[in-house]
């Protein structure tokens, strides 16, 4: 496990695909049960170790992760993201060709059916807006695909898939979203970048996984 960034306050480490954000009662790895070890471990802690969820990766989504380590830190940057100051940045590959080299941003209403585990597009959900924009075209198996940049501004349930499916591009291998290729999951979508202002310091902090050629 790949820690970017530690301190009394927060700790900021890189999710694999395969890993839960958190546990859910099966037997699948968790960030938040492998850091709290790893705090346990590293700092020779008794007891429980507090560690806050501040946002959610899917399962199947790679990507960095910023985790609390007091109550007044996890406060702090759950207000940001409701500001829109806490930014995360994503890279994808859809299904089909996507030439805009400028930023789109894309608005629906989501809905989750909780049964499904699926989000639709509903005038009764909860507002989603991202912007997204191409980075390259190419082919996976004689098949058009295009990896976006996208630019997540809320954070709604399994809202890049939903939304990019929306307008007929879902993420390749994506089949709950319609692709017409099944690669096992691997789902081709990553948190590669992650900016916030940390929680008593105030400075920010950015992180990122990969450089982005041609970046806006």
């Amino acid at each position: 496990m790949k820690i970017y960034y530690e301190d009394n306050h927060i700790i900021v480490a890189y999710k694999d695909k395969g890993i839960l954000s958190q546990a859910d009662g099966s037997n699948k790895p968790d960030m938040l049960t492998l850091l709290k070890d790893y705090i346990k471990e590293k700092y020779n802690k008794p007891g429980n170790v507090y560690l806050g969820l501040v946002h959610r990766l899917d399962i199947n989504t790679s990507g960095i992760m910023v985790f609390a380590r007091t109550s007044k830190a996890a406060a702090r940057l759950n207000d940001q993201i409701k500001n829109h100051v806490f930014v995360k940045k994503y890279i994808a590959t859809v299904e089909g060709i996507l030439t805009n080299k400028d930023f789109i941003e894309l608005k629906s209403y989501l809905l989750k059916n909780e049964a499904e585990k699926k989000s639709y597009v509903n005038k009764n959900g909860q507002e989603a807006i991202l912007s997204y924009r191409a980075i390259k075209n190419y082919k996976i198996n004689n098949f058009d695909v295009t990896d976006i940049l996208v630019n997540l501004k809320t954070g709604r349930f399994h809202q890049i898939r939903c939304q990019m499916s929306s307008i007929g591009h879902p993420l390749y291998g994506d089949i709950k979203y319609g692709s017409k290729n099944n690669i096992n999951n691997d789902m081709p979508l990553e948190a590669y970048y992650l900016s916030f202002l940390h929680p008593t310091t105030k400075e920010l902090m950015e992180f990122t996984s990969k450089e982005i050629n041609n970046e806006a």
